[in-house]
């Protein structure tokens, strides 16, 4: 079994700073690539950013210059450095991984179970 549990989320005021974290755990044979999607009320979730088991990245319009998406692939964990936080950032933020379980077995996308973020003064 393979889990991802996120941390760091939290209520935070206009113009704050949180950083995710998302740590892999169980048989992990390797990871692709890592991402954080978020999920705000009534609204479709979406690609905040998403980085390549190599560090190349990839960021949601809304988010760039503000959002920095890591990995340190020693600890299975990819993190997000949220900076300038906004009331719209407000969402449940989650955490994906295609991760591979068999060595003849396809990498397959697995889901962290959330954590809110919460932008208000």
């Amino acid at each position: 079994q393979v889990q991802l549990v996120e941390s760091g989320g939290g209520l935070v005021e206009p113009g704050g700073s949180l950083r995710l974290s998302c740590a892999a755990s169980g048989s992990i044979l390797g990871i692709g690539t890592m991402g954080w999607y978020r999920q705000a009320p009534g609204k479709e979730r979406e690609l905040v950013a998403r980085i390549m088991t190599f560090g190349s990245a990839k960021y949601l319009d809304s988010v760039k210059d503000r959002f920095t998406i890591s990995r340190d692939n020693a600890r299975n964990t990819v993190y997000l450095q949220m900076n300038s936080l906004q009331p719209e950032d407000t969402a449940v933020y989650y955490c994906n991984a295609n991760i591979k379980t068999r060595a003849l077995g396809p990498y397959v996308g697995t889901w962290g179970q959330g954590t809110p973020v919460t932008v208000s003064s």
